[in-house]
C-alpha cells in the first residue's frame, strides 16, 4: 500500500511542479477551446467555468485510459520483479523532462513526438466537434486533448507503469491530472496572465529543478513492491516460531 501511496504522491506533484509547462504547453489549448465558445458564453466566467470543467474531465478521462492500457502493459514485467527497472526509468524520464523544461536539455522536445501519429488520427475528431456549443461537445473534445503529445504526460505515465496493474496505473494517471488541474483551469479563466508567467525562464528553472529534485526522492521511496515483500519476510520468522 505505501508503495502504491508513493506513486499517487509522486504524479500529483509531477502534475502540481510542471504549473508552467502546463501553461505553455496547453495555454494556448485552453485559450482556443474557449474561444470557440458563444461571446456570451466567454464574457461570463460563471458560464464558463463549466465548458472549461467538461474540457479537463474529458483530459483527465483519456490521461487514466492512457494509464490503464501502460499499467496492462508493463503487468507482465512487474510480475517477474521488475518493478526496479521500471522505477529507474521513471526516474530518468523525470530528471529529463524537468531539465528540458528548465530548457538545459531541449532535445528531450524529440520524445513528445512520440505520440505524433495518435495524435495525428485524433486531431481531426477534434476538429468536427468546433464550433462548441454543449457541455458534451467540451468534454468530448477534453478526451481528443488528452492525448496531445506532451513529454510531461510521458514523465506521467513512466510512473504509472512501475505500478503494474491497469486500474491502480489509471488512478495514477488521474493524480497526476489533478495536480495539473490548477494551472489549466486557470488557463482557461486567466489566459493573459498566466501565459506572461509561462514564459519566464527563472520560473521554468524552478519548476525544472523542482521535478528533478522530486525524481531524485523518489529513488527513497518505495515506488515498487519491495516494501510489500520486504513485510513478509519479517513476517515469516513469526510464522516459522509458531509452527
Amino acid at each position: 500500500m505505501e508503495a502504491i501511496t508513493s506513486s499517487y504522491i509522486t504524479a500529483f506533484l509531477l502534475g502540481l511542479f510542471s504549473t508552467i509547462h502546463c501553461i505553455a504547453m496547453c495555454g494556448s489549448v485552453i485559450g482556443a477551446l474557449t474561444l470557440s465558445l458563444p461571446s456570451e458564453v466567454r464574457e461570463n466566467q460563471r458560464k464558463m467555468l463549466p465548458y472549461i470543467f467538461n474540457y479537463n474531465l474529458g483530459r483527465l478521462l483519456s490521461y487514466a485510459i492512457a494509464g490503464a492500457i501502460v499499467g496492462f502493459l508493463s503487468s507482465p514485467l512487474t510480475a517477474l520483479n521488475g518493478h526496479l527497472v521500471l522505477r529507474y526509468l521513471s526516474v530518468i524520464v523525470m530528471i529529463s523532462m524537468g531539465l528540458y523544461l528548465a530548457g538545459w536539455f531541449p532535445k528531450f522536445a524529440h520524445m513528445e513526438r512520440m505520440g505524433a501519429p495518435i495524435w495525428r488520427w485524433l486531431q481531426p475528431i477534434g476538429q468536427k466537434l468546433l464550433p462548441v456549443r454543449k457541455f458534451s461537445q467540451a468534454f468530448f473534445l477534453g478526451m481528443v486533448w488528452g492525448w496531445l503529445p506532451c513529454g510531461l504526460v510521458y514523465a506521467a505515465l513512466a510512473v504509472a507503469a512501475t505500478v503494474g496493474e491497469p486500474v491502480k496505473a489509471s488512478m495514477v494517471m488521474l493524480a497526476f491530472g489533478a495536480g495539473t488541474l490548477p494551472a489549466v483551469m486557470g488557463a482557461g479563466m486567466f489566459t493573459g496572465l498566466l501565459a506572461s508567467m509561462a514564459r519566464a525562464k527563472h520560473l521554468r528553472q524552478i519548476a525544472g529543478v523542482l521535478i528533478i529534485a522530486m525524481a531524485l526522492a523518489t529513488l527513497l521511496w518505495p515506488m515498487n513492491h519491495g516494501g510489500e515483500q520486504g513485510g513478509h519476510e519479517q513476517h515469516s520468522p513469526r510464522a516459522h516460531h509458531t509452527m
